[in-house]
């Protein structure tokens, strides 16, 4: 009998992508996400807030220990890929010299190993789409 296994992160139309060196992504899943925006012709940084999610716990804090630290390395490409119902790539965002400026974690549960997120919000100078 074929067994069907339902894709990680399934249950989410925004896929997350954290720009790790070791592993692609996606690292995570949300439900929502705002404060999307392009500011054309201007280097400014702006944020972008992910909410209502779960994230692989070794990309989140690997990133957190590398921003808590200083390190340059701490600012990434992450790419946020939007799906539609049957997992099929609608729009695909990078942005640039992202950084995470805060996040909210949810309920701590110990059945699985990912992070559950009320809300992830990341800086980044530049956008670009796919």
């Amino acid at each position: 009998m074929t067994s069907y296994r339902v894709p990680a992160y399934a249950q989410f139309n925004f896929l997350i992508d954290l720009g790790t060196e070791e592993a692609s992504g996606p690292h995570g899943g949300f439900q929502e996400v705002s404060s999307l925006s392009k500011i054309k012709g201007l280097n400014k940084s702006t944020d972008i807030t992910l909410k209502r999610g779960v994230i692989a716990s070794g990309a989140l804090e690997d990133w957190l220990d590398q921003i808590r630290q200083g390190h340059q390395s701490a600012e990434r490409t992450v790419t946020i890929t939007q799906q539609d119902e049957e997992h099929n790539t609608l729009v695909t965002w990078k942005l640039l010299r992202a950084r995470i400026i805060k996040h909210t974690s949810g309920p701590l549960n110990a059945k699985g190993t990912d992070v559950a997120m009320e809300e992830l919000v990341i800086a980044y100078e530049r956008l670009e789409l796919e």
